[in-house]
């Protein structure tokens, strides 16, 4: 990649396309993560990963499971364009002379690549975690709870106010309109809300990552100038995009606090990074970090296992050399 000059639309291309199909098959599972990684102790309403699917599929049908998911497409092809364009656009200058980088200066691009990429991240995730967590308050309201009959009578009227709340909870809510309220009420900085723990994550992630997905891609190469076979690089991301989804998950929990705008009754509000790190350990112990960390692997893992075999398989360069779009070529 050193020695010829890189097609930046070509690879922004690839990167959009990679990341539309590869959102499409794991979102039911993110879903699953947010959801998991949202609830309290004592206020569990799934158990797991499978039964919050179930649950879900009852309650809102199997497009329930897609809560969120347009927002996610919509703004994932810029996002997972620039992360992966700009990861080989920093290794291409990162290298010297045609020759290999060093696993110091492939840390490095993937930094770079990291920080790109939560411009597009950050509201992303903002508006997805508000559609994807309004299930799982609808379903904490109507949780049965047993009670003395003494309390019956009172609680029949807070029932009763509370029918409204519930009703709204379960009115599917479009991320339009939840853009325009934070951006009225709060500016920009409303789609940044967790802006410093979505780098938290996303930087350390993309270290992690991309080095090892370049070293564990490179040994499926019969020689120098071989391509990877198609299921070697799908091999690649899925452990590479595994293991680093797993290293920064305690990340991922507090960006999926700070960024859940609607809690539920008596959940913990939080004042940025350090007050919600501290919350957390002392309210719900060090267990609560890894909470969601098996669906996080199991998104991400088929996520980037799927992205880079779409991203490898060359579409933006051939769409630039056969259609209209060639104009785009440097």
């Amino acid at each position: 990649m050193s020695q010829k000059q890189i097609s930046l639309p070509a690879k922004l291309i690839n990167g959009g396309i990679a990341g539309i199909v590869g959102v499409t098959c794991v979102f039911p599972i993110d879903l699953a993560k947010t959801r998991l990684q949202n609830q309290r102790q004592g206020q569990q309403v799934y158990k797991s990963m499978v039964d919050c699917l179930v649950k879900t599929v009852r309650s809102d049908g199997y497009f329930g499971m897609y809560r969120g998911a347009a927002v996610n497409l919509a703004l994932v092809t810029p996002e997972k364009a620039i992360k992966l364009a700009a990861n080989d656009f920093f290794r291409h200058h990162l290298s010297k002379d045609g020759a290999g980088l060093t696993v110091f200066r492939e840390m490095l691009a993937g930094c770079g690549a990291g920080m790109c990429q939560v411009v597009i991240t950050t509201p992303m995730e903002m508006l997805k975690i508000q559609l994807q967590d309004a299930g799982r308050l609808a379903a904490q309201q109507t949780k049965p709870v047993m009670m003395s009959p003494t309390k019956l009578v009172a609680t029949n009227a807070v029932l009763t106010r509370s029918y409204n709340s519930v009703a709204s909870a379960r009115r599917p809510v479009s991320a339009t309109q939840i853009a325009k309220e934070l951006l009225q009420t709060q500016g920009i900085r409303g789609l940044y809300r967790g802006l410093g723990a979505t780098l938290m994550r996303d930087v350390p992630f993309s270290i992690v990552y991309f080095p090892l997905f370049a070293n564990l891609n490179r040994l499926g190469r019969a020689g120098p100038e071989d391509a990877v076979p198609f299921y070697w690089a799908f091999f690649s991301g899925c452990t590479a995009g595994s293991t680093a989804a797993v290293a920064v998950n305690p990340c991922d929990v507090v960006k999926t606090r700070l960024q859940s705008l609607n809690k539920g009754s008596s959940e913990e509000t939080y004042n940025g990074v350090v007050d919600c790190v501290s919350k957390i350990m002392r309210k719900e112990g060090p267990s609560a970090f890894l909470k969601g960390a098996g669906c996080r692997a199991l998104v991400i893992a088929p996520l980037f296992g799927i992205a880079q075999v779409m991203y490898s398989a060359g579409v933006g360069e051939y769409l630039l050399d056969n259609t209209p779009l060639n104009l785009l070529s440097p």
